[in-house]
């Protein structure tokens, strides 16, 4: 049975699809209606054992899920690490057949879509998250509000509910003080349903059997455990701290050039320092806003973690290095313990280096 290479340029109304054979010879060229009856039925009609990719984006998951039963693999494939004809003429159906040949190449960087059983916890987070987003950015808003009239409104007090008249009181213009009363009845909304989207996130997550392994670990309270494991779903993803560490967007990158050199007629290592170029910039940043704020937690609690971070202090590391550091042991803790599914204890912080 012959092997067939199916790339597919999906938009909104329409997918362009190229199907190729093992040699690499287009045998197929095709527009869709982007709709679940239309692509299977031209799927189903197909031969051999199919292989489909397409770009990570709005419809994803969604065509993940659909193809996924029908086909021996799909891969959805990210597109910032194969930028499609970075010169030349540019075309749906040019996209499509380069996706297919880098399949057929074996050369594509897959997206981890999970499984189902997790979806619905991942929704919860992304909704929880996005509420946090908004009430944060309306409180920004009132603040600036208020400093940009000259008036000082530094830390909690300008939100409370009780304090509310006298603060809009400040405001002598009346259209300002009306956009401050919105922005208030704005606040208290986005407040109550980031409550109940707390809540719904913390109930899916009691269900699943890793939450109580997760919660044991420093730093990880109930709402960062489920944020890390709904958008981790596995720690088998990882086969190393290091690819868990880039997923994090705690991975060094460093570069080097010029690394050899010919001494009398054999090649040595040139012994040129690699030079550091900070943290990977491709990377998950709810799951680094959850180990960073960890690592900030730990550092200031009587605990193995705090005694690390003034030994490190003690030794001349940077703060803000000392914090990666502590964020970057959690996250080999984390992923270690997730796997054997084994219990936290305070002496595996000296053992597991990070």
């Amino acid at each position: 049975m012959s092997n067939k290479y199916i790339g597919m340029d999906v938009h909104q109304a329409s997918t362009v699809i190229v199907v190729l054979n093992e040699a690499g010879k287009t045998i197929m060229e095709t527009i869709l209606e982007t709709k679940t009856g239309t692509l299977l039925d031209f799927i189903q009609g197909l031969r051999g054992r199919l292989q489909v990719t397409f770009e990570e984006g709005t419809y994803a998951a969604w065509l993940y899920d659909v193809l996924t039963p029908y086909v021996e693999r799909v891969v959805v494939c990210d597109p910032r690490k194969n930028k499609l004809l970075p010169s030349g003429h540019k075309s749906d159906k040019v996209d499509a057949r380069k996706l297919a040949e880098w399949l057929r190449q074996g050369q594509l960087v897959a997206v981890y879509h999970g499984n189902r059983t997790l979806r619905g916890l991942k929704e919860l987070v992304r909704s929880y998250l996005c509420l946090v987003q908004d009430v944060t950015r309306v409180m920004n808003r009132l603040k600036a509000l208020y400093r940009g009239r000259g008036i000082s409104c530094g830390g909690r007090a300008v939100y409370r509910l009780r304090q509310r008249d006298s603060w809009l009181a400040l405001l002598s213009e009346p259209g300002v003080q009306q956009r401050a009363a919105l922005l208030y009845q704005q606040l208290d909304v986005l407040q109550a349903l980031r409550q109940t989207a707390r809540q719904a996130l913390l109930t899916e997550s009691r269900k699943q059997a890793a939450f109580p392994i997760l919660r044991q670990i420093p730093g990880l309270g109930p709402i960062r455990a489920g944020v890390v494991l709904a958008l981790v779903q596995t720690p088998h993803r990882f086969r190393t701290k290091r690819q868990f560490w880039a997923y994090l967007g705690l991975a060094v990158v460093t570069s080097s050039s010029a690394e050899y050199r010919i001494v009398q007629g054999r090649v040595q290592k040139s012994g040129k320092p690699v030079s550091t170029r900070g943290l990977n910039p491709n990377y998950n940043r709810a799951l680094k806003d959850v180990f960073k704020a960890a690592a900030t937690g730990v550092s200031q609690r009587e605990g193995p973690f705090k005694t690390l971070y003034a030994r490190w202090l003690d030794r001349g590391l940077a703060p803000e290095l000392a914090r990666l550091s502590l964020a970057r042991k959690l996250a080999a803790l984390t992923l270690t313990l997730w796997k054997k599914g084994a219990r936290y204890h305070p002496e595996q912080v000296t053992q597991q280096a990070a």
